[in-house]
C-alpha cells in the first residue's frame, strides 16, 4: 500500500442512530474503493465492520470498527461507530481521530435519539459534519421531513447538496445541485446525465441556498456573490471546505447503500473538498500547554484512542499519528507510564483485515500489536519528549450491577477479566466495594452490561451472575443526645476500666464551637480543649471536641475514644451503614490508675456513641442524583408519570431541539432498571444522564421498610 500523505488523507466518523445503515454504507465505501472485491452484508454476517460473534448474534454493532477505502488519489480512514446509546464511549474515542462527522439518517424516521446524541457529541468536540440521507427506497421515506427535523435538531447550517427524485419503493435517481447533475442507477451500476427539465428549476433553487451558505464562509466569496449575484462552481466549492471546518456549512447528500447509489459521489466529495487533518483549526493541548499541530515535520507523537481484544492475536493498539512521521521499529516513549515501547509492526485495517505498512504520516490511522504497557488513552512520543495528550473525556456511568463468580475460584480471574474489558471500553468501571461487600459494575444501560456478560461467559470462560446492588446508604442525626459509658473488665490481674460522657449533635455548616447545651431541662456547660475536624472518605464531616476539664480522662487516651467513634461511624448504628455530619463533644469521664488503657477507652467511647446516636432522632439518608431525560414531546406524559413513581422531583422543564428536557432529582434505589424502563416506555426514542447531587434522608414509610429489611437480614446471618 501506498504512503498518503497528510493532505492526502481524510479520517470519517460515521455515526447516527441503531438501524441508519451505517455498516452497510461502510461496506460500499470499502467496496468502491477497491479494498474488498465483493460486499458482504449483514444478514449473511460477512462485513467488514461488524465481524465480532457478539455482532453477529445481537445483530448490530457493539464496538467502533477501523477501516479504509481509497478514491482519486486519497485514502479516506472510516470508523464506523454503533448507534445505540449503551455504546456512546465508541463514539466518544472515535471523535478523537476523525476530522469529520458523517451522520447517516434513517429517511422513515429523520432525526432520532441516536442522531441526536451523536450531534451533540459532534457539537462538544468542534468537529465538522455532513449529513447522508438513507434508506431512501423504503416506501415510507420522506426526505423533506427528515430534512426538517435536521435544521430544527441541528439549526440553519444544514443546507441541501443533493435530493431524490423518486424518493420510495422504485428510488433510483439523485440530483446533485453542486455538480448540477442526475446520478441513477441500480445494482451498483450508476449513470450521470443532465437534470430533466422538470426537476431544473427546484435544483436552481436549492443551487442558489447552497451558493449563498458557502459565500458565507469566507469575506471575499460574499462580495463575489453579492456582486454577481451567484459563485461558479469552484468557487461554491472553496466556500464548502472553509465552511466544513468551522462548523459553518452541513451539507445534506442522498445515498442508497444497499445498492451503492450516491456512495460514490459522496465518496468523490470527501475526498476533494472535505478537510484533512492540517485542514482542521488547531485544538489540541498537551500536559505541557502547547498547541500540537498536525505537522508531518514535527517530532513523531501519536495518540491510542482504541484498544480491542482480537481473538488469536490478543490486544491490538488503534492510534492516529498526531504530528510528525512513525516508521516500524521504531523507539517511542509512552509517556503515560513512563516506559519505552517499540513499533514493531504496523498495519492500516480494514475491520479484522490487517495489512502491514512501513511508514505512516501526520493525521493518519494505524494499529500496532505487542506493545507491553500501552492501552487506550495513553500518549507515545519521541524519546526524550515528555508529555502527554488530554485523556478522553468518557460520559458518566448510567447503570450498575452487582457481579458474582459462580466458582469463589474465578474471582481472581473475573477481577483481570473486568480489566481487560475495561481497556477496550473505558465506559466499564468497575470496584469492589468495601462497604457494599459486592464486586459492582457500572456502564452506560443494561445492554450494555449484558453484552459485558456476553463477553465474560464466552470470551473469558468465566461463569457469572449478576446481583442487585445495594444501595451506599448513610446514617445521621437530627437532634441532641447525651449518653455516658463505663467499661470495666476484671479478669486476675490488672483489669480494663475506662468510662465516657459525651454529648453528639447534628453538624452545620458554619455553626460555632458549642458552649452549652441543655438536654432533657439539664444544662451542660461545655468548655472546648481540642477540636479535630475530619472530611470522612464516604461523605460528610465528623467534628470531634475535647471537652475535658481537670484531668477526669488523661489526655493520652483522647486518641483511643476518637478511634472507637471511628469504628461505629463505619458500621452505623441503624443500618450498618457508614454514619456522616456529626458533633462530639466528650466532656467528662472517669479513669483507673492501674486499669486504664487505651482498649478500655476506646470500647467506652464506640458504646457511649452508639447509645447517644440510637437517642439522637438517627435518619437514614440516601444518595441523590441529577437526572436529565431528553424525550419526544408524544412520550412526555408517560416519562413524567413514571419518574413520578420513582419519588423524583422535578426540577424544571423546557424545549431543546424538538425533545422535551425534564430535569429532576431522584434516588438513586429508584433507579435501577431506568435504562429499560426508558427504552420500553419511549421505543428507544429518549435519553438520559445522571450524576450524584447529594444526600438526603429518606421518608419514614421507607426508613421503616430498610430497618425491617436490615433486621430480617441479620436474622438470617
Amino acid at each position: 500500500m501506498k504512503i498518503y500523505q497528510t493532505k492526502q488523507i481524510k479520517n470519517v466518523a460515521l455515526l447516527g442512530n441503531a438501524g441508519s445503515g451505517k455498516t452497510t454504507l461502510s461496506e460500499s465505501m470499502v467496496f468502491l474503493g477497491g479494498v474488498i472485491n465483493r460486499k458482504g452484508d449483514i444478514d449473511s454476517k460477512n462485513t467488514v465492520s461488524d465481524y465480532r460473534a457478539i455482532e453477529h448474534n445481537n445483530e448490530n454493532s457493539v464496538f467502533s470498527t477501523v477501516m479504509y477505502t481509497e478514491i482519486n488519489d486519497k485514502k479516506i480512514n472510516i470508523l464506523d461507530n454503533p448507534g445505540t446509546t449503551d455504546f456512546i464511549g465508541q463514539v466518544v474515542s472515535s471523535l478523537v481521530p476523525a476530522d469529520l462527522g458523517l451522520m447517516v439518517v434513517n429517511a422513515q424516521n429523520g432525526v432520532e435519539v441516536g442522531t441526536e446524541i451523536h450531534n451533540r457529541q459532534l457539537e462538544a468536540a468542534s468537529k465538522p459534519m455532513m449529513i447522508a440521507i438513507n434508506h431512501l427506497d423504503h416506501e415510507k421515506t420522506n426526505f423533506e421531513k427528515s430534512v426538517e427535523m435536521l435544521k430544527e435538531s441541528m439549526g440553519g447550517n444544514v443546507i441541501i447538496a443533493q435530493y431524490p427524485v423518486n424518493a420510495g419503493v422504485g428510488f433510483d435517481s439523485i440530483i446533485d445541485v453542486v455538480t448540477m447533475k442526475m446520478y441513477s442507477g441500480k445494482d451498483g451500476k450508476v449513470t450521470v446525465s443532465d437534470i430533466p427539465s422538470e426537476e431544473l428549476s427546484k435544483a436552481e433553487e436549492l443551487r442558489t441556498e447552497l451558493i449563498e451558505k458557502a459565500a458565507e464562509a469566507d469575506e471575499s466569496l460574499m462580495e463575489l456573490f453579492f456582486e454577481n449575484d451567484t459563485l461558479s462552481e469552484e468557487e461554491m466549492m472553496k466556500g464548502i471546505a472553509q465552511g466544513l471546518p468551522i462548523r459553518g456549512i452541513f451539507p445534506v447528500f442522498c445515498v442508497n447503500a444497499r445498492t451503492d447509489l450516491g456512495v460514490a459521489r459522496l465518496l468523490e466529495f470527501i475526498a476533494n473538498v472535505a478537510p484533512s487533518p492540517s485542514d482542521i483549526p488547531v485544538t489540541i493541548e498537551n500536559s505541557e500547554g502547547n498547541m500540537i499541530e498536525c505537522n508531518p515535520s514535527a517530532k513523531p507523537a501519536l495518540f491510542v484512542f482504541k484498544t480491542s481484544i482480537e481473538e488469536h492475536i490478543g490486544e491490538i493498539n488503534y492510534f492516529k499519528v498526531m504530528s510528525g512521521e512513525i516508521n516500524e521499529a521504531m523507539d517511542l516513549y509512552n509517556s503515560s507510564r513512563g516506559v519505552k515501547e517499540r513499533l514493531s509492526q504496523l498495519y492500516v485495517c480494514a475491520g479484522k483485515n490487517r495489512e502491514k505498512v512501513t511508514k505512516l504520516v501526520a493525521g493518519d490511522i494505524g494499529a500496532t500489536v505487542k506493545l507491553k504497557a500501552t492501552k487506550s488513552c495513553h500518549t507515545l512520543v519521541a524519546p526524550g519528549e515528555d508529555w502527554t495528550f488530554n485523556k478522553i473525556d468518557w460520559p458518566d456511568h448510567k447503570f450498575r450491577t452487582a457481579v458474582k463468580a459462580i466458582n469463589e475460584g474465578d474471582d481472581e480471574k473475573l477481577g483481570e477479566a473486568l480489566g481487560r474489558m475495561h481497556d477496550e471500553d473505558p465506559t466499564i468501571v468497575f470496584e469492589y466495594s468495601k462497604e457494599l461487600k459486592q464486586l459492582i459494575v457500572f456502564g452506560q444501560g443494561e445492554y450494555h452490561l449484558n453484552i459485558l456478560k456476553w463477553h465474560l461467559d464466552n470470551q473469558f470462560k468465566i461463569e457469572v451472575k449478576f446481583l442487585k446492588p445495594k444501595i451506599q446508604y448513610r446514617e445521621t442525626i437530627t437532634k441532641i443526645s447525651q449518653a455516658d459509658y463505663r467499661h470495666k473488665k476484671q479478669s486476675g490481674g490488672a483489669g480494663q476500666f475506662g468510662e465516657v460522657h459525651m454529648i453528639i449533635e447534628p453538624y452545620v455548616e458554619g455553626a460555632p464551637d458549642p458552649d452549652m447545651y441543655k438536654i432533657g431541662g439539664k444544662e451542660y456547660k461545655i468548655s472546648v480543649r481540642g477540636k479535630e475536624e475530619f472530611n470522612l472518605e464516604w461523605g460528610g464531616k465528623l467534628i470531634y471536641y475535647n471537652c475535658i476539664v481537670g484531668g477526669s480522662i488523661d489526655g493520652r487516651f483522647m486518641p483511643a475514644i476518637l478511634k472507637g467513634i471511628m469504628e461505629k461511624m463505619e458500621e452505623g448504628p441503624l443500618t450498618g451503614s457508614y454514619a456522616r455530619d456529626i458533633r462530639v463533644a466528650v466532656y467528662d469521664g472517669k479513669m483507673h490508675p492501674v486499669d486504664s488503657n487505651e482498649i478500655s477507652f476506646k470500647l467506652a467511647g464506640r458504646n457511649a456513641f452508639s447509645m447517644a446516636f440510637k437517642n439522637a432522632a438517627p435518619k437514614i439518608m440516601e444518595p441523590i442524583y441529577d437526572v436529565e431525560v431528553l424525550v419526544p414531546g408524544d412520550r412526555m406524559g408517560d416519562v413524567m408519570s413514571d419518574l413520578q413513581g420513582r419519588r423524583a422531583i422535578v426540577q424544571g422543564m423546557s424545549s431543546e431541539k424538538g425533545f422535551e428536557k425534564i430535569s429532576v432529582k431522584a434516588p438513586l434505589a429508584e433507579m435501577g432498571n431506568y435504562s429499560t424502563a426508558l427504552r420500553s416506555l419511549t421505543g428507544g426514542r429518549a435519553m438520559y444522564n445522571m450524576r450524584f447531587a447529594e444526600y438526603q434522608q429518606v421518608p419514614p414509610d421507607v426508613q421503616e421498610q430498610l430497618l425491617k429489611a436490615y433486621e430480617s437480614e441479620n436474622e438470617d446471618e
